[in-house]
């Protein structure tokens, strides 16, 4: 088995050989070899003898094919394999000056600096001055268990030829080149080349970095034969050569495919001896032990391109924040500097006309058989309706169910409907201003957590201009609440309405609860007040006290505001409050005129015989409804004399009165100028939303801390529960396999546990709905509100906690730039998940079905995530999916940064020892490719920005209210 994987790593190229072997250069007839090597084709290496004697050395004897220098014995002074390595300074001098280059016993060599003679010494250091032999011998457990006997490694390293007193040096390559030949048993195998390097020099290390690196192998030796399994791949290195040395024995020769098969720190050199001979002149110009040096424009270490473009990209982030918030600032002071005033007194006549809504279905006839106006496939819901209403009135549109009341005040107050409207609504008004309208849906969504202060203080400024100053607003909050009748409620939390159960505070009362919903629309000064149904579910006692409050609003002698309000089943008492009835039937009007008992004595003067008598004492309110439940159809042919022509009882002269009583009101004024109905822009600039919108996030995180110290709980009890199962890891390739497996469970765990932040959005989604329709804020402020106090305390910080217990206790990869690079892609996994999730729960209105789709989208992920199965043996017709999986490139970033610490595998198969690196076991099991962390980086980035986008865009043109 070992033998199999180690085929799989050496698969390559077939072999190549030139007329000169060992890179020598072609001279003739003959070849001029590299130091160590001589013969015909510089095929032979030397035996025993000096490198100084060039051609003129003894060569190995053959052996077969080959030469072997296991039976050569060396010099005194010399060692290391094929004895090219100086051990003394007197074998260098006593071999130079045998050499015959230099007169007998003179002391003067041609590699002198600065034209002064020096002494040859023998630099057994890693570090190159001119020309340095190194031999080292080549130990792995696999390569042993393939290849028992000993593999030497020999490299020769120029780094300036010139300075270099041996033969043929400055014919091998410029400055900064690299010879290197594998001896296995004595026999040469192989040997490489690579040229423009540099040297660097530490402290502890001495590195040569080279690019250009070619290999050949030998044919017919132990490791290129005919059935060879190495012969392809030698052939193949290619690229950059690295060989690091720590100043002793140790050394590192790193190349791409080698890192990929016995880990980062590539084939591993024992034992290694190093000679140079060198004039010590040379040694001392060069400062002797400097900590660097360099050549060919080498340096020294340097940031890797990933980490150079990751700070780039989180530099320009955090720049772009900066100058986004200045601006903010910038526009914040401007418009707190603005002269503006809140417009008090604007008065607003609201008055509509031929007004008709229709919706698609069955059916355009009502259940009289009327033919109603509208295409076969749509249904009428209000056909041809009109009205009036001036300051100082309050309207009650009353009508059974299914009438139309609650269609008509939503369009009066100017709210996206999905059918089709026909007809006019318009605002005459007093003022330049546009007029500002408030509606009160008749459902409460208030914010649970806050008190009802806090509520009104929040929605003042917001919705008050910026100039207007703090304490002005809080006394206005003050004023309001006082008028509503709840200054006693002040600090008493909203909470739910009611015993709703599961925990949840039952807060203040139903009718207290409407009075908050009235107050917040009164913050912002309206001219026109809409409400819908606002006794809905309220006692008699209660309804009557949210009308007399409306009643009071609608005639304050300061400010009188139009009142208009559906109602569905009115006490007499709470009847009585009502200046005017709108009474619709069908979509239709029946009566529009003053209230009290005009409407009983309008049926009774103008339907006698037709509608039902009405009996004195009787509630006019319920003899209304009766009238208005079952019509007969003569009460909606009324002759047009009785009717105004358009549907209102005593048109003429109830639009003469409220005219006479609009021209009172607003005494020496200019003549009123009519608006259509549109929607207000936001009064506060975004930095002031975004400032109070997180401080709102932040005061329910402190009061309701279940959510979040459940996250924190669940994330200590899971990191140690993953941390014990996957408890100390081993290197085994099934440790290995645990290892990815509890990589791929942080992954999964993050997947299922984001579906928190679907529920959040969908649970917050009614109040984002009813406050944007009152334009307190915009969607992006509202969203990154959320992304701060979501994303952050309850995804990142249990992402973190999970992270970091089970991370240590399972004994990953124990650096520290190891642990952060883990933390960053879980990180970017989670924020990608949450704006999954959150894009999920806006773009769906229906709360199952999107946590229905996360749930599935997280299973695909792990089944596409290359766990579960090799992602290179999925049928290229499913492939595909791979690519849109993002805990794909999590669980591939987590692995690779896990081998990229230098993990390497020490295993045993079938009594083989194997000791490879886990990069290669990585992509054998998994195809995760071990240089593609920055890529997943990149790629997560990718998907985090599309959901982003994607939830903006959602909530921005779907996220809105339509009724």
């Amino acid at each position: 088995m070992a033998g199999f994987v180690f085929l799989l790593l050496l698969v390559g190229l077939a072999n190549a050989q030139g007329p000169c072997s060992n890179y020598g250069v072609q001279n003739g007839s003959a070849c001029l070899c590299p130091t160590g090597f001589g013969g015909s084709n510089c095929a032979s290496p030397g035996c025993g003898g000096d490198i100084f004697q060039g051609s003129n050395r003894a060569l190995a004897p053959q052996q077969g094919a080959s030469s072997n220098i296991s039976t050569c014995s060396c010099e005194a002074g010399w060692g290391g394999t094929g004895c090219n390595v100086c051990v003394t300074g007197s074998a260098c001098q006593a071999a130079y000056t045998a050499s015959g280059r230099a007169p007998s016993g003179a002391q003067s060599i041609s590699g002198s600096v600065d034209g002064q003679n020096s002494t040859l010494t023998c630099n057994s250091k890693a570090r190159v001055f001119a020309a340095s032999q190194m031999s080292c011998q080549v130990l792995n457990p696999t390569l042993q268990a393939l290849y028992p006997l000993d593999s030497n490694l020999n490299i020769m390293r120029t780094l300036q030829p010139a300075l270099s007193p041996i033969q043929n040096t400055t014919s091998f390559g410029t400055n900064g080149t690299i010879y290197a030949q594998l001896f296995y048993a004595g026999v040469e195998q192989f040997y490489c080349q690579a040229d423009t390097c540099a040297q660097s020099q530490t402290d502890t290390n001495t590195n040569w970095d080279c690019q250009n690196l070619k290999c050949n192998c030998i044919n017919n030796t132990t490791f290129c034969g005919g059935v060879s399994i190495g012969q392809g791949a030698i052939n193949g290195l290619s690229g950059s050569l690295s060989i690091e040395c720590n100043n002793s024995t140790m050394c590192s020769f790193k190349q791409a495919t080698l890192e990929q098969l016995f880990g980062s720190d590539g084939l591993a050199l024992n034992g290694c001896i190093f000679g140079e001979c060198v004039a010590q002149s040379v040694i001392d110009a060069a400062g002797g032990d400097n900590s660097t040096d360099t050549s060919n424009g080498g340096t020294g270490a340097q940031l890797s391109g990933g980490v150079i473009a990751g700070l780039a990209v989180v530099g320009g982030l955090v720049f772009i924040a900066l100058a986004l918030l200045l601006f903010g600032l910038i526009k914040q002071r401007s418009a707190r500097r603005a002269k503006f005033d809140v417009a008090e007194g604007n008065r607003v006549t609201v008055e509509w006309s031929g007004l008709t809504y229709a919706v698609s279905g069955i059916g355009a006839k009502n259940s009289l058989g009327m033919n109603l106006r509208g295409a076969k496939d749509e249904k009428v819901v209000l056909d041809a309706v009109s009205g009036r209403v001036a300051p100082g009135q309050m309207m009650a549109v009353l009508g059974p169910s299914g009438a139309g009341k609650t269609t008509l005040v939503e369009l009066l107050a100017g709210k996206a409907k999905s059918g089709t409207t026909t007809g006019r609504v318009s605002c005459a008004s007093t003022s330049t201003a546009s007029p500002r309208i408030g509606f009160v849906p008749q459902q409460d969504v208030l914010p649970p957590m806050l008190t009802v202060y806090e509520a009104l203080l929040f929605a003042a400024r917001l919705r008050l201009p910026e100039n207007v100053s703090g304490a002005e607003k809080r006394t206005r909050v003050e004023g309001i609440m006082e008028t509503l009748g709840i200054t006693s409620l002040r600090d008493v939390r909203i909470g739910w309405g009611g015993d709703v159960g599961g925990g949840k505070a039952r807060g203040i009362s139903g009718g207290e609860m409407r009075r908050v919903s009235i107050g917040l629309e009164l913050i912002a000064g309206p001219d026109v007040l809409i409400l819908d149904e606002p006794t809905s579910g309220l006692d008699s006692v209660s309804a009557l006290r949210v009308a007399n409050v409306l009643y009071s609003i609608a005639h304050d002698p300061d400010n009188p505001i139009p009142v208009i309000a559906s109602i569905h089943q009115p006490s007499s008492q709470l009847y009585q409050t009502f200046d005017s009835i709108l009474l619709l039937s069908l979509g239709r009007t029946l009566y529009c005129g003053p209230g009290a008992f005009s409407p009983a004595d309008y049926f009774a003067r103008e339907a006698a015989g037709i509608a039902p008598p009405y009996q004195r004492g009787y509630n006019v309110a319920d003899y209304l409804l009766e009238v208005a439940s079952d019509p007969p159809v003569a009460l909606f042919q009324l002759p047009k004399a009785h009717s105004s022509g358009n549907g209102i009882g005593n048109g003429s002269a109830l639009l003469n009165e409220e005219k006479t009583i609009a021209s009172e009101m607003s005494g020496a004024v200019e003549e009123p100028q009519t608006q259509s109905v549109g929607r207000a822009k936001y009064a506060s600039t975004f930095l002031t939303q975004l400032q109070y919108l997180s401080g709102r996030e932040w005061k329910i995180l402190q009061r309701d801390k279940t959510l979040f110290f459940t996250h924190v709980t669940v994330a200590c009890l899971l990191g140690v529960f993953c941390g014990g199962l996957y408890f100390q890891t081993g290197i085994s390739i099934a440790g290995f396999q645990s290892r990815i497996g509890c990589l791929f469970f942080l992954g999964a765990l993050i997947a299922f546990s984001s579906l928190s932040a679907l529920y959040n959005v969908v649970e917050i989604r009614p109040l984002f709905l009813r406050e944007r329709s009152s334009s307190y804020y915009s969607p992006t402020a509202w969203l990154l509100s959320r992304l701060l106090f979501d994303v952050l305390p309850l995804r990142i910080i249990p992402t973190i906690i999970v992270s970091t217990i089970t991370y240590w206790m399972a004994g990953l990869a124990h650096e520290v730039v190891g642990y952060f690079k883990f933390l960053f892609i879980l990180v970017l996994y989670t924020i990608a998940m949450t704006l999954y999730n959150f894009l999920l729960g806006t773009f769906f209105n229906n709360g199952g079905i999107a946590i229905l789709l996360s749930a599935l989208s997280a299973l695909y992920q792990m089944t596409f995530a290359g766990f579960f199965v090799h992602l290179n043996s999925i049928p290229p017709v499913l492939r595909w999916l791979q690519w849109m999986c993002p805990l794909k490139y999590s669980l591939e970033a987590l692995a690779v940064n896990e081998v990229g610490s230098g993990l390497m595998i020490q295993d045993t198969l079938q009594g083989v020892p194997v000791d490879v690196s886990a990069s290669l076991i990585m992509n054998l099991l998994f195809g995760f490719g071990a240089n593609n962390y920055y890529r997943d980086v990149l790629v997560l980035f990718a998907f985090i920005a599309g959901f982003g986008l994607g939830v903006i865009g959602v909530v921005w043109w779907k996220v809105r209210e339509r009724r």
